[in-house]
């Protein structure tokens, strides 16, 4: 491992390595440029921390494979064992387990974080975010703070410039932050709408932070999704809940299985038969609500696939 160029500690055809050695790594401007640049060349951008090392989410949530070193190599996500094979970190061949570390008790308690993933479909005049700057009111009480491309975010939350900067730009991921004490962090994918549809397709996920004392708002979600869609409508909206850190940061350590809540879909359905809905939206673009679960029974993602099933069947 000798060969470097530009940010990168290891340069092989096959991957770029990065060390990380700080108590949180975030998506900083460094390690978005080394994205880019592994997506450009076809390699493997892989981020080495220490068992100690927390990610935010906005990192977690992008294309780095996060390595982390102690007493060998493993993944921070998954636990997977790894080693280097001369030109990338690859999966141990003979590990039958998860790295100890991995399944180590947490550093904190475990609370959980509430994960709203939309879709949504914008004229080519709309004004765009606004869908999470409502979204974060209802559930935070406050609008975004600020919002750009890396950690820290650069620029004071304002929809219009945020729309400003998508139109210079082919496909664009942009990260806001919420203003309250109650942590909030999303992230949103901007790109055209395919021909011959004009406009701009957004798919953001929104997540909130909760503590181990706290519960998070699920009987109210319906609720919130309808005053959301009244004003901003939407494509779909599924709604989980996970296992994790208060502050939105990700320990290399299992946390425990995420669960669904409910998922919303464009149109008025009257099936599929052993599902509760709610319909919601406006009636010139109505959404329906079909509730899977508590949030905390991972076995109802069975009924999720059994529900997009139908729904794709259905004209």
């Amino acid at each position: 491992m000798t060969e470097t160029a530009g940010g990168a500690d290891v340069l092989t055809a096959q991957a770029m390595i990065m060390l990380a050695d700080r108590p949180v790594v975030a998506l900083s401007p460094a390690i978005s440029e080394a994205l880019f640049e592994c997506e450009r060349t076809n390699r493997t951008f892989q981020l080495v921390t220490s068992a100690t090392s927390r990610l935010t989410l906005p990192l977690r949530a992008s294309k780095a494979q996060w390595l982390v070193h102690d007493d060998g190599y493993y993944e921070g996500l998954t636990g997977r064992p790894m080693h280097w094979n001369g030109t990338a970190f690859v999966p141990l061949p003979d590990a039958r387990d998860y790295a100890p570390t991995y399944t180590t008790p947490p550093t904190a308690p475990i609370g959980s974080q509430l994960v709203l993933t939309f879709q949504a479909r914008h004229a080519p005049t709309a004004v765009l975010g606004l869908h999470t700057e409502k979204l974060m009111r209802l559930l935070t009480g406050e609008p975004p703070k600020g919002w750009g491309l890396t950690e820290p975010l650069q620029h004071p939350w304002d929809p219009e410039e945020l729309t400003a900067h998508t139109a210079t730009t082919s496909s664009s991921r942009i990260i806001a932050i919420g203003a309250s004490s109650r942590p909030a962090i999303s992230t949103s994918d901007f790109s055209p709408l395919v021909p011959p549809a004009s406009g701009t397709a957004e798919m953001t996920t929104l997540t909130i932070g909760y503590t181990d004392d706290e519960d998070p708002p699920i009987p109210q979600l319906p609720s919130f999704i309808d005053l959301l869609s009244a004003d901003h409508p939407l494509t779909a909206l599924l709604a989980q809940l996970i296992p994790g850190r208060h502050d939105l940061t990700t320990e290399p350590r299992w946390m425990g299985s995420s669960a669904p809540i409910g998922l919303a879909s464009a149109g008025a359905y009257t099936g599929p038969p052993g599902f509760s809905r709610k319909r919601l939206g406006p009636p010139d673009a109505p959404l329906t609500w079909f509730h899977l679960g508590n949030g905390y029974s991972p076995e109802y993602w069975q009924r999720h696939q059994d529900l997009l099933t139908h729904l794709r069947r259905t004209p």
